[in-house]
Formats: structure tokens, sequence, C-alpha cells
């Protein structure tokens, strides 16, 4: 079966709210035109995987069971159709982790689990260690302006974006392209 490409998606402030550190499923409110921009990729072929740090869960500051009942509440809103995949890492900031973003272990462990071709993938989210994942894993990328970050925060992306349905616009203007 050939490898297909996917889009990869940061979790808060790309497709819901910016909550720092997000514990409670009650908080979680999906930023608009996710959901339709999430439809019209899988259209498209590609399958979207969330990874996000979760580093909340490496300080002590909340438990897995919190990060799963967010992320629960996460998926009901936006439809379980509309997503592959989702990954996430515990480790805190200074932990020696392979995989708390920017490392790209958590992108590299979808690809192989999910048969992703990274070359024709995406990596799309709000902060600069999302845009740093993405090229280390060998995606192109979009900043999205929706969450905390700013235009100069997205200077190394491929693509700077006012959100998910701008960046799903251009991803699929420059997938039909390539």
């Amino acid at each position: 079966m050939p490898a297909t490409p996917a889009v990869f998606l940061d979790r808060d402030g790309t497709l819901i709210e910016d909550v720092r550190y997000c514990k409670d499923p009650a908080h979680v409110r999906v930023l608009p035109g996710v959901v339709e921009a999430l439809r019209r990729l899988r259209a498209a072929g590609f399958r979207t995987v969330i990874i996000t740090n979760q580093s909340a869960i490496g300080r002590g500051w909340m438990s897995v069971g919190d990060y799963e009942a967010v992320h629960a509440r996460t998926i009901e809103l936006i439809g379980a159709e509309h997503l592959d995949a989702a990954y996430f890492c515990a480790d805190a900031p200074e932990a020696d982790s392979t995989h708390r973003k920017p490392a790209p272990g958590m992108v590299l462990d979808a690809a192989r689990d999910h048969g992703i071709d990274l070359a024709r993938s995406w990596f799309v989210g709000d902060k600069r260690a999302d845009v740093l994942c993405g090229r280390t894993a060998g995606t192109r990328t979009v900043f999205v302006l929706c969450g905390q970050g700013t235009v100069a925060d997205g200077a190394e992306a491929d693509f700077v974006a006012r959100d998910l349905a701008e960046a799903a616009d251009f991803i699929l203007k420059e997938s039909d392209a390539g």
C-alpha cells in the first residue's frame, strides 16, 4: 500500500482555543472554520493527525486522565470522522525528550503507524516549535496566527495563515500544483 500524505496539527491554538494547560473539558472551544477545513483536507486524501505537547502532565499540574477528558471533548466537538489519530507528549520542557516538540518523535511515530509519506505532508501549528518539528520530520509547514504566536514566530514556515481554514486553502492549492 503506498504511503499517504498527512496534515499534522497542533491542538491548542490551532484546532481549539489555547487555554493554558487546559484540563477541564468545559473549557474546550473549537476555533472557527476548523471542522470544515479538516473535512476538506480529508476529502482531498490527507490523513489528519493531532501532535500535541502536554507538559502540564510532566510538571504534575494535571493528570493523563485530565488530558484524556479534554481530548475526548475535542473529538466530540470536531467529530471523530475528521481525525485519524492523536499523539501527545507529557514530557516537561527540561526533559531529554525525543518526542516533545520541536523534536520529531511523535510525527515519526505517526508516519510509521499510519503509512504516511512525510515528503508530501504538512505540519500546521501556532508555535515556532511546531514549525521546527515539521521541518525536522521532513514535512512542509504552515504557521497559523489564531494562537498566541506572532508573524515573527512563523518566519521559518513555508506559509503563514490567519487560521486553519486559510492553511487548508494553501495546502490544497500547493498539493494540486505539485
